[in-house]
């Protein structure tokens, strides 16, 4: 009888795993540190050790475990990663290796579309079967779950929504291209916006007064009405409420969900999207698509990659 999931989610620096019930409930999780020296090439013998040395201590079989699922942070398709810079990856069949070493079946898929499977299966998106999730942090991730499936699109980019174009949006992205998403809804891009008001306008603002200003400064100021505050939160929401008017036209989710760092914000967040997603999105729309804040924190990505695994 499968009793037991693994969910791992791999990063440049660590892996996480977590050891779960067929159910969902956690059981331990535990981590290691990412080895990418020669390209990456202990990454998944590592993984694989890390996740049989648990079963050994904790006295599961292999029939025992349905699946193990893992988050990979570059694009996937068929199992298969297509360059992962952080790792020294350049393609590598993730699904067939560590189900080599390991014996037991694997299911792969990016590392923000795992985030948010987790939200969906135990997080903010927690009975909704269709969803988008966003992730706002140093940049701009996402995932896009239909029926309880995330696509992974044919190229494995499927979910990319940091790389959303806006047209009128003069800031370049990392990605080479001008007008990404990325570039206003990020932490980092929520500080540039500030910052060209701060510079082109005279308006006062607690904000003139920072050495150094953070993404929570600005979303802090906007709480207490501060003029550029306020400006630099309207300008974030009418972007990000665009893209969600635009992504919603195409598959009409349920909710948007929204997790990193920048979420830690709240309710304003959720407000001032939501103003602007009913601003731009089809009339059926407005009123009946869900605004949710994520709650799983740093752990979405293992209950994601163990929701994967549940799945095989």
């Amino acid at each position: 009888m499968k009793k037991y999931l693994y969910g791992v989610d791999l990063g440049g620096t660590t892996v996480k795993f977590g050891l779960f019930s067929f159910e969902g409930n956690i059981i331990e999780n535990f981590e290691i540190k990412t080895n990418t020296s020669d390209e990456g090439i202990a990454i998944l013998p590592d993984i694989a050790k890390a996740i049989l040395e648990n079963m050994e201590k904790n006295n599961i079989i292999q029939n025992e475990v349905n699946g193990i699922g893992i988050g990979v942070p570059g694009p996937v398709s068929s199992g298969v990663v297509n360059r992962c810079v952080n790792l020294g990856w350049g393609i590598v069949d993730v699904k067939n290796d560590l189900e080599k070493l390991t014996g037991i079946n694997v299911s792969v898929s990016n590392d923000a579309n795992v985030a948010g499977l987790g939200e969906l299966w135990q997080g903010g998106g927690l009975g909704y079967s269709n969803l988008v999730f966003f992730t706002l942090g140093t940049g701009v991730g996402g995932a896009v779950v239909v029926d309880n499936k995330v696509i992974d699109g044919h190229a494995g980019a499927g979910g990319e929504l940091g790389h959303a174009p806006l047209m009128d949006v003069p800031y370049l992205c990392n990605c080479g291209k001008t007008g990404c998403l990325e570039t206003v809804a990020s932490a980092t891009g929520v500080v540039r916006v500030a910052k060209d008001y701060l510079t082109h306008t005279d308006e006062p603002s607690v904000l003139r007064i920072l050495e150094h200003i953070s993404a929570k400064d600005v979303f802090d100021a906007a709480k207490a009405n501060d003029a550029i505050g306020l400006k630099t939160v309207e300008y974030f929401g009418k972007y990000l409420g665009y893209i969600c008017a635009v992504v919603a036209q195409t598959n009409d989710p349920e909710a948007f969900v929204f997790g990193g760092g920048v979420s830690k914000a709240g309710q304003i967040i959720l407000e001032v999207v939501e103003k602007y997603f009913n601003q731009y999105a089809f009339y059926a729309l407005r009123g009946k698509t869900q605004f949710k804040l994520a709650t799983l924190g740093n752990d979405a990505g293992i209950f994601g990659s163990a929701y994967l695994a549940k799945q095989l």
